[in-house]
């Protein structure tokens, strides 16, 4: 548009110059010629409008808005109309405790009031796209900054309307899925509405009071005592039923021993064992005159 103006300030002088006695009157011609090359120059850049990749172009003029989208690349439009581009790619918005992570400075969770009256503080991650039909409406309707504008607050309303319904541990743990799920369908509906498609919602971490968080901990260490104590009792069970069988086989083996063995089986026994060992030397007894009888077994 500046190029424009100042063909048409160079076109300008030109004519003005043809009705006056000036040194520069006989360049008039040319001065004017320039004027409109310039100008021509100008409508012809203004008339082209490059859309980058993930991106529409909604044109309006004059504060009306056209519903035709300009898709990426290079397009001839009139040059008078203004263009507002709008990022069709997945965008994400995150609401976090803390300072630099979210897209706020500063903490900017969300802080909810749950079914047994205690406050919740939860971080938040919200995925969403604009859909490219949509755009023109969402100018007209929304306008450019639809980020603030409906992103924001729908999320943290919906987490505070549906959070209410639970209570604070079992939005900590047994509930937690559910509660993501029916926030992810109350402002799915809500941005469908608008011309925004969410994609994912994550819940990302769920803070609860001090007092609670003590709660849990000592639920937790008392089970954890009471599972450990659980383990010793069945190892000292398995320990006693070991030494009783133990003690069984014992007492089986004496009472074998003393009804079961005569002395002539011991004594083969006792040729046998010394027999097989190489260093051993054998003893015999003569039975009649209770006499040793020592040969080397060498």
């Amino acid at each position: 548009m500046s190029i424009i103006l100042v063909g048409l300030a160079v076109l300008l002088f030109g004519f003005i110059t043809t009705r006056i006695d000036s040194p520069v009157k006989e360049f008039s011609k040319t001065i004017s010629i320039t004027g409109a090359i310039i100008v021509a120059g100008g409508i012809f850049i203004a008339s082209l409008v490059q859309v980058e990749p993930g991106e529409v172009g909604v044109q309006k003029l004059f504060g009306k808005v056209d519903n035709n989208t300009l898709e990426s690349g290079l397009n001839m439009i009139n040059p008078l109309k203004e263009v507002v581009m709008f990022d069709i790619k997945t965008q994400n918005y995150t609401m976090s405790a803390v300072t630099d992570e979210g897209s706020k400075l500063g903490d900017d969770a969300i802080r909810v009031l749950s079914a047994d009256g205690l406050e919740v503080i939860i971080d938040l991650t919200v995925l969403f796209r604009v859909l490219p039909s949509e755009a023109p409406n969402i100018l007209k309707n929304i306008g450019s900054d639809y980020v603030n504008t409906i992103v924001r607050p729908i999320c943290r309303t919906k987490i505070r309307d549906n959070a209410v319904y639970y209570e604070a541990v079992s939005l900590y743990s047994l509930k937690r899925d559910e509660f993501q799920a029916k926030i992810f369908n109350a402002i799915e509906t809500n941005f469908k509405e608008r011309g925004l498609i969410l994609e994912q919602l994550l819940v990302r971490n769920i803070t609860l009071p001090e007092s609670v968080k003590a709660s849990i901990e000592s639920k937790i260490n008392a089970e954890q005592d009471a599972q450990k104590m659980t383990f010793v009792l069945q190892k000292e069970k398995q320990e006693a039923e070991r030494k009783r069988v133990e003690a069984q086989g014992i007492a089986d083996y004496q009472t074998i021993l003393s009804t079961g063995l005569s002395d002539k089986q011991l004594q083969y026994e006792m040729i046998k064992a010394i027999a097989t060992s190489p260093n051993a030397k054998l003893i015999i007894l003569d039975t009649k005159k209770n006499v040793p009888f020592i040969i080397d077994g060498k």
